[in-house]
């Protein structure tokens, strides 16, 4: 039996904060609901796309992926990873069927 762990922390608001590191990588650090603390190196490139569309959507979610490393101190390293930054389009306000009715009706 072959088991791999890959996880997705999803994030929204703002960016992780992300610190240069080696080989072209951005070392970021998401904390959870639970205080959990996961740490991921993403390409500068990724990193550099993902500031691009946070600031060009006018509202967004992200998404680190990758597989599970080694447990920290207060947390985990995700390895492999990746960072994704999907715009949320606005839900299409539907009119209210049966007000235009009524409207209809008190008209004629």
């Amino acid at each position: 039996m072959e088991v791999k762990s890959e996880v997705t922390i999803k994030f929204s608001g703002s960016l992780p904060t992300a610190t240069p590191a080696e080989n072209k990588k951005v070392a970021i650090e998401l904390t959870d609901q639970n205080g959990i603390v996961f740490t991921a190196q993403v390409n500068a490139k990724s990193w550099r796309k993902a500031e691009t569309s946070a600031s060009e959507f006018a509202d967004w979610a992200g998404a680190v992926s990758g597989k599970l490393g080694q447990r920290t101190e207060n947390g985990f390293e995700i390895i492999d990873a990746g960072i994704q930054l999907f715009e949320k389009k606005a839900k299409e306000v539907k009119p209210d069927v049966g007000a235009a009715v009524s409207e209809a009706g008190a008209s004629s």
